[in-house]
């Protein structure tokens, strides 16, 4: 897999659109630290760190994200796109003074910053520049 990322996006709209109520994706501390801002703007309900048992060998575990999805009374997912911006083969990044404003500021944009992943509004108000990772709205 070369983008984890993209990976975990993908994983997630997937599950939002046959309206699943949750889903897992392997753990790493970025993806973990973006749960945790879907969590924090409202987005899904819960996300915690499950550890898994290998299919292939038993004895081995491995860490899981496992994410708890957010559905409106009327039943559709609270999450309507997720759309990846920086990829691996193009990196795109932003200055303080040019953070994407995701539908006229409704939605967020997940900014790496040099003080950690924040989403636009946050880095703005800090002043802060850096990659735009993703749009979610």
């Amino acid at each position: 897999m070369t983008d984890p990322i993209s990976d975990m996006l993908t994983r997630i709209r997937n599950a939002a659109l046959i309206g699943k109520p949750e889903v897992l994706v392997p753990m790493s501390k970025i993806k973990h630290e973006i749960a945790k801002l879907l969590k924090k703007e409202g987005l899904i309900l819960d996300e915690e760190i499950v550890k898994t048992k290998s299919r292939k060998n038993k004895a081995s575990q491995f860490d899981e994200i496992k994410l708890v999805l957010k559905y409106k009374k009327s039943g559709r997912s609270a999450i309507t796109s997720l759309k990846r911006i920086s990829k691996p083969g193009l990196k795109v990044y932003a200055k303080k003074t040019e953070l994407p404003r995701v539908l006229n500021n409704l939605g967020i944009a997940i900014i790496s910053t040099p003080e950690g992943l924040m989403t636009n509004k946050e880095a703005r108000k800090k002043g802060l520049g850096g990659e735009v990772l993703c749009e979610i709205y």
